[in-house]
């Protein structure tokens, strides 16, 4: 275990209605003890989650703890794990995914030897698309964007992301430090909102490593999920809300100039988001899902010179061509992109 018994790792699980599927995910993550610590967030569920949490909390009260609270979402299940984290590392796990076992033991080894040297902000790990055909997986690494070795880096280390990359929840695990120094408080009953929280800490990462193993095991196809086109395409507000939370937490032109590097990540990743939000508000086809869109291009494009260019030169642009042909080219995009990544 790290030094003075302090938890290597916090893992954060928010459960809604969960009691199907989520002690597979809690097997997993229990071979991590005892350098893990589990919290349980029962998010005001109606069937056996909140039962399903407590007893597993009396088998195994030195690793899981649980919190019982009013229904609030996704958002407000991290935010009160983060409050209640003891751990020197924090990461997120949905009670329908899983984390590798062997990948996990070698996630907490790491982050122990760093911790001779002071630790870091930052481990970013692979993450899985998983299928029930083992044929349609899809792993997302990052070895030709982060350099491997045993020294940690500055953004100033790393190389771009490519089309198919961006740090997602998945991805990552911060130090709780980092996390609370950034101070983001994520929106209550808002879907999407992990994006935030894998983006807005990143200017206060100041160091960083990569560990490229297969760690987040991400359920595609499970009934119900948030990630199906269908749920998407219905709730594509949540979308919009929270990629305008993104757009205005951080100055990205200014880290253009002082650090470009990560600069250049950010801006990657508002791309991503806005591309997501565009694809989903354009199959929703309804003139509001239109104006919200165009609503969120033109703050954006007030803001700023990355706004402005956001709105005018990027691949995200293209998807929010006016008309019949720019709704037809976004949504043709996007079929062939899900059918080269397999994401939903």
């Amino acid at each position: 275990m790290a030094q003075n018994d302090q938890k290597t790792l916090t893992i954060t699980v928010p459960c809604y209605n969960a009691q199907d599927y989520m002690e597979k995910c809690l097997t997993t993550l229990l071979t991590g003890a005892p350098r893990v610590e589990i919290i349980i967030i029962d998010d005001g569920s109606h069937d056996k989650t909140g039962q399903i949490a407590d007893e597993w909390a009396s088998r195994y009260p030195e690793t899981i703890r649980v919190h019982h609270q009013e229904n609030g979402g996704h958002g407000e299940g991290i935010n009160q794990g983060l409050k209640l984290a003891t751990g020197r590392y924090f990461k997120v796990v949905d009670s329908d995914d899983w984390l590798d076992e062997t990948a996990l033991q070698k996630v907490l080894d790491k982050l122990d030897a760093l911790e001779t040297t002071g630790g870091v902000d930052l481990m970013v790990c692979n993450y899985v698309y998983t299928h029930a055909d083992p044929k349609d997986n899809t792993t997302i690494r990052y070895a030709n964007v982060f350099p491997a070795g045993e020294t940690p880096v500055s953004w100033n280390g790393i190389r771009g992301l490519n089309m198919t990359q961006y740090l997602t929840m998945h991805a990552c695990i911060f130090s709780v430090r980092a996390l609370r120094e950034c101070g983001v408080v994520l929106p209550k009953h808002t879907f999407y909102e992990d994006d935030l929280f894998a983006y807005a800490p990143l200017p206060y990462v100041k160091k960083l490593c990569y560990l490229d193993v297969d760690l987040y095991r991400y359920l595609i196809g499970r009934e119900g999920q948030t990630v199906s086109e269908a749920t998407m395409c219905k709730n594509y507000h949540h979308q919009l809300v929270c990629n305008r939370l993104i757009f205005d937490c951080a100055n990205v032109d200014e880290l253009l100039k002082t650090q470009p590097k990560l600069g250049k990540l950010m801006y990657h990743e508002l791309v991503t988001m806005c591309c997501s939000s565009a694809v989903f508000a354009r199959m929703n086809g309804s003139p509001e899902a239109e104006k919200q869109l165009y609503e969120l291009l033109d703050h954006m494009q007030a803001a700023g010179p990355v706004g402005r260019r956001l709105r005018s030169r990027s691949l995200a642009s293209l998807l929010c061509v006016p008309g019949r042909f720019g709704r037809a080219l976004c949504v043709n995009g996007y079929r062939l992109a899900r059918r080269v990544v397999s994401f939903n």
